[in-house]
């Protein structure tokens, strides 16, 4: 006598794919989460460093003697502010504007305010056919500081 054939229940015919479908689901979704990840860091990290940045600048340049050496100092700052989160300062852009009552930015209890502007790019984007213009975030940060009211010049 031949033994008779039964037909598998569905469960046993599916037996190991749900290792395959978690493996297959878990790299689809969990990919673009490490690269969201990645670039969000990128971002914070810019975020991060244009605005300490701008606010160091503005406090050296109201300390300091006269307008030369205030924009020198602030040009320094923003420097030392964005190498220590890696960005290339040269890519930078510094302005300064100054509302006081009489000529010249550092008079007593005049405001200056400095903006950083700086291009943070997207991780992993290469630098083929210039992509890295083109899939980088602007950021700009500003700080404004008040001439003590006891500044001289020199």
């Amino acid at each position: 006598m031949l033994p008779s054939r039964t037909c598998a229940s569905p469960a046993e015919s599916e037996r190991g794919s749900a290792s395959l479908e978690f493996i297959t689901a878990g790299l689809i979704l969990l990919v673009p989460l490490v690269y969201l990840v990645l670039a969000m860091a990128a971002l914070q990290g810019g975020a991060l460093a244009v605005e300490g940045a701008a606010r160091q600048a503005a406090r050296v340049y109201v300390q300091a003697p006269d307008e030369a050496t205030a924009t020198a100092r602030a040009e320094r700052a923003v420097q030392f502010g964005l190498a220590d989160y890696g960005i290339d300062a040269a890519d930078a852009e510094m302005s300064v504007d100054c509302r006081a009552d009489t000529d010249g930015c550092l008079t007593r209890r005049g405001t200056v305010t400095v903006t950083v502007r700086i291009r943070v790019p997207l991780p992993l984007v290469p630098d083929v056919l210039s992509l890295r213009n083109g899939s980088s975030v602007p950021l700009e940060a500003s700080a404004t500081q008040t001439v003590s009211r006891f500044w001289r010049s020199g």
